[in-house]
């Protein structure tokens, strides 16, 4: 019954990959016997999964699977991981298990019940993974993989290496760790080229097909992942997308939720669940909202796209300030909790106040607090308490 997919496995386990791996890589503790690798579509999970294949012996049983293959549909993942089990397999990979249907319950059968099975999964974040963390939780090992830094682009653009630095490091620290950098490159050069095309790993495969790849990605996210386990009706997916293109087109903090219920035709308590689903296929990003994930109960003070390289796919022509703005809640956002402060443009961990503008961005609108700094675009090394924007995609 697993002959197939053991043929399937010996030639994807023949494929040349690239070199580069990503920062997840080095901290995943592939020792556990259940990890989970999440993320958007595009980020990198298959490759990190076959690069860990790579890295395994020749005399592992390994069997790689695709979800969505027939054979895992008619006989399912319990059944497929049982045969491989008793013939002595000791890795199974799973390469999107939100396809499958019922796969936190298989998942747990198959770890309380083959104590010799290493079972490492992908999963969009779109999925019903993110409803099964409480499930898992006990059992699996976790991991969020968010789209490529500025720093791993720098280091996939210079094949020079780059360390992260923590926030509070940066914050001390930012001359110094600056004038490192620059006097090694010139960050201010690859930036316009990240902020276009350079969020997603496959950017350096895909070349001019990059935008067509990236819009695919997307629509994948809209029209497939989020149906597949939100029941939602054809003309609803047409709302996501009207969505997506309002707020791409849309300053920040200029949301007028009637008039976008208006557009879309939602009601008030529709459109904050969609916003909530389009956040976990890594699509928006909200703040100021008290609730995570997708149960979205009360209004998000401020909306932005994950990325910026999202802008050419829904808009192509976004405002400075809304990039730059854009740009710091992704790379910020993997690490530390973000919300919208009573002043400034973003609150960081409950503490940190930060002011995001052009060069000759002054700390007017944050005066009166004690732990705030602006955060400047166009400037290579910052003085005092004003940043470089670009040295925060040093954060992973």
């Amino acid at each position: 019954m697993i002959e197939p997919l053991q043929h399937l496995s010996s030639q994807i386990r023949t494929q040349k990959l690239p070199d580069y791996q990503r920062f997840l890589f080095r901290q995943i503790d592939f020792s556990q016997r259940l990890i989970g690798i999440m993320g958007a579509r595009g980020a990198g999970k298959t490759t990190l999964l076959l690069q860990y294949l790579k890295s395994v012996t020749r005399e592992t049983k390994v069997l790689y699977v695709i979800a969505d293959h027939p054979l895992v549909g008619q006989h399912g993942l319990f059944t497929i991981a049982d045969e491989f089990q008793k013939i002595g397999g000791e890795l199974l990979i799973i390469d999107e298990i939100h396809k499958c249907q019922h796969f936190e319950r298989d998942l747990k059968l198959i770890f309380d019940s083959f104590f010799n099975l290493k079972v490492i999964f992908t999963g969009s974040s779109a999925t019903a993974i993110d409803n099964a963390k409480a499930d898992l939780s006990r059992r699996a090992m976790l991991y969020p993989l968010p789209v490529l830094s500025f720093r791993e682009f720098l280091e996939l653009e210079t094949g020079e290496t780059f360390e992260a630095v923590t926030l509070d490091a940066l914050l001390q620290q930012h001359p110094q760790l600056a004038l490192e950098t620059v006097s090694r490159i010139k960050p201010l050069a690859y930036l316009p080229a990240y902020l276009e095309h350079g969020a997603y790993p496959f950017y350096r495969e895909a070349g001019s097909t990059y935008l067509l790849r990236l819009l695919n990605a997307a629509m994948q996210v809209i029209e497939t992942d989020i149906p597949a386990l939100h029941p939602i009706d054809y003309d609803k997916v047409n709302a996501l997308k009207k969505l997506m293109v309002m707020l791409c087109q849309s300053e920040p903090y200029d949301i007028n939720v009637s008039k976008l219920c208006g557009a879309v035709e939602l009601n008030q308590k529709t459109l904050y669940k969609y916003l909530g689903l389009l956040q976990a296929g890594g699509l928006l990003r909200l703040l100021g909202a008290k609730s995570s994930g997708v149960s979205i109960i009360s209004k998000p003070e401020k909306l932005y796209l994950d990325n910026t390289n999202l802008f050419a796919v829904f808009c192509n022509q976004p405002k400075a300030g809304t990039l730059r703005e854009t740009f710091f809640a992704s790379m910020l956002s993997y690490h530390h909790t973000l919300n919208y402060p009573k002043s400034g443009d973003f609150l960081v961990d409950g503490q940190y106040v930060f002011e995001v503008g052009g060069k000759s961005k002054s700390k007017k609108q944050i005066k009166d607090e004690t732990a705030a700094w602006v955060v400047a675009d166009g400037l290579e090394i910052g003085a005092e308490g004003k940043i470089p924007l670009w040295l925060f995609g040093f954060l992973y």
